[in-house]
Parts: structure tokens; sequence; C-alpha cells
């Protein structure tokens, strides 16, 4: 279906795997004066870190439409600073609740089912369940994937990578006839690099064809490392990728949040790369927190008829944000101050 931008000269048609029309979900208008295409919630952080009791914190977390509210998995760590994978549930994507226990997997053998941590998930629904990814560990970080239905049985495959890797995020749909997955390959520790890679997979299982994405950009916002964010958004203009970029500063890494567009058919082809970024540290729950200056989005949330997005984000390593826009704005935005990828 194809909708007139809000303010409209792109013209976007948004297709979704799973459920797309979201009237209920979270939103809040425009604030008078605001011109930029992305605008924060005046209620975050909509996550705190103490919602639940021993917590030291929430945040890099996915949320998805299901049975008619949201289902999300939490990065939780504890006062012990176990990094952890939670479920939990709303109603209006605003209020939650979160499940006091660690999500446990159902793994394929007894090599991973030991656990030293869990974090930074992602989730996509394809087909007829729920995809999660998340950086796991196995003789250091790589990438995570189990399946559910429910949110309560979770079953879990093999790791996608060898270590070291993170930021797995899959598409929501098969390019091809092939399972698509971006990553970030790293290193044990907290990565002074990072570039954006693509990979596929007939089973989820083997993976292959791998392609270089992103880049970072010398001189810029994103000069550090870049990894993917939420699930990309399939749009006639290309995959609306939202990702975080990293400079390091005087005082440390600086994690801020933009745009790109990949080729519908191609997705390792960069079609369109914001210069500017969408959102960076400028809020206090932004900048102060366990690490400070960080903006990470992880999830995103669309309406295909009022072509609204909700975009939630990890701020300062401590609690979860959200910020608004609309798909043909965020669009128009990549496209007009595209840089050469």
């Amino acid at each position: 279906m194809t909708v007139d931008a809000p303010t409209g000269i792109v013209e976007v048609s948004v297709e979704v795997s799973g459920g797309t029309d979201l009237p209920d979900m979270p939103w809040e208008d425009r604030p008078p004066g605001e011109s930029r295409p992305l605008w924060r919630y005046s209620g975050n952080p909509v996550i705190p870190r103490d919602l639940l009791a021993g917590s030291n914190s929430v945040f890099n977390s996915a949320v998805v439409p299901f049975g008619g509210g949201y289902a999300g998995v939490f990065r939780c760590d504890d006062r012990t600073r176990t990094m952890q994978l939670h479920r939990g549930f709303s109603d209006d994507g605003l209020t939650w609740v979160i499940d006091a226990d660690p999500i446990e997997l159902d793994p394929p053998d007894a090599e991973l089912a030991r656990v030293v941590y869990r974090y930074d998930p992602r989730i996509a629904f394809i087909g007829d369940r729920f995809y999660l990814t998340w950086c796991n560990w196995y003789h250091g970080p790589t990438i995570g994937v189990a399946w559910t239905r429910d949110f309560e049985h979770f079953q879990q495959l093999e790791n996608a990578f060898l270590p070291f890797n993170r930021n797995g995020v899959l598409f929501p749909k098969r390019v091809g006839d092939r399972f698509a997955m971006l990553s970030r390959p790293s290193d044990a520790g907290h990565t002074p690099f990072g570039d954006v890679f693509y990979s596929e997979s007939p089973d989820l299982t083997f993976w292959g064809r791998h392609r270089h994405v992103l880049g970072t950009i010398a001189n810029s916002w994103q000069s550090t490392k870049v990894g993917a964010g939420p699930v990309p958004l399939e749009t006639t203009a290309g995959w609306l990728l939202v990702y975080h970029g990293v400079l390091t500063s005087c005082n440390g890494f600086v994690y801020s949040l933009g745009t790109a567009l990949l080729d519908r058919e191609r997705p390792w082809i960069v079609v369109a790369r914001s210069a500017e970024y969408l959102l960076s540290p400028q809020e206090q729950y932004e900048c102060v927190g366990d690490v400070p200056n960080v903006v990470f989005p992880t999830s995103m949330l669309c309406d295909s008829t009022s072509r609204r997005l909700a975009i939630y984000y990890g701020a300062a390593d401590t609690t979860t944000a959200l910020a608004f826009g609309y798909v043909d704005e965020l669009v128009r935005f990549t496209i007009e101050h595209s840089i050469t990828p």
C-alpha cells in the first residue's frame, strides 16, 4: 500500500513481515518547534534501571508486537553484573512486566549449554515464529540464535559464527531463498574497530556468502566503529537500516544513531547513508550512566497505515528509552543527506 509521506517528498511503501497494522503502538506527536526527523519520548527513560528487584540496569532490548500487545526480550544486568536475557510483556509498549528469572534456552547439545553471558538481543518474526539473536559467549563473544512462538519456550540453534562477533541482526524475510543476517566481527574486548557485514544461510545453521556493507568514516560521529541496530524495515526505496556509529573522544566512546538504505535484492549494497547522526547523547539519561554517552538502537515498531515509527534504544548502558518518527521522513533524510558509501 502506497501512502503519501507526512510532509512528503519521497514516496515509500512499507512492507514488514508479520503484523504491520499497529494503531495502538507507543506514540507521541512531534513537539512544537522540533524539525528533526526523530524526537524523544517525553517520558524517557521508558524502562528504568531498577524495574526488576535486584537489577543494576535494563537496556539494549528487543520489542515486537505479540498477542494483541507487545513482548520483549530484555538485557538485564544484575547486581553481580551478570548479563542475562529476560522476557517481558506489555499492553501498550510503555509499561512493562519483566520476568524476574532469566530465559531458559533449550540448546541443541551440552556444548552450547554453558552460559557466561547473554546480552543485546534482537527479534525478527519470520514465517511462523520469532527468531531471537543475541551476543552469546562461546570461547568469546559470538552470535546466538534461538526461536520461539510463545515467548515461554525458546529452542536454541547453533551459534551463527565463530568468535569474535557482535550485533547479529536478522532480516525479517528471506533474501531470495536464504535467511540473511547483519553482524559486526569484533575482538574479545571492547573492540576499538568494527564494520557491518552481511551473511546468508539456507537453514540458520551454515552461514556464508559474507559481504561487506558499512565501514567507518574518518573524522565523523562514526569514525571508530559501526553496528546494525533494529531489524531492517523494507520500503520501496530499499531496506531502512537504523544503526549505531561510534567515535572515540578524549573521554572515551560516544555512540550515536544513524540511518542507511540498502538495496532490496542485494542488501550488502548501500543505496544511501546519512552523513549526519539523527540522535546523539544529549539528554542526561544518555550522557550519565554505567557507560556514559551512549544511544544504542535495538528494536523498532512500525504502523504501516500511519507510517509511524517507535525506536527503542539503550541509554548510557543503563536504561531503555524511546524515540519517534515517520518512515518517509527518515528515508527522505537519509537520501537528501547521503554521503558516498
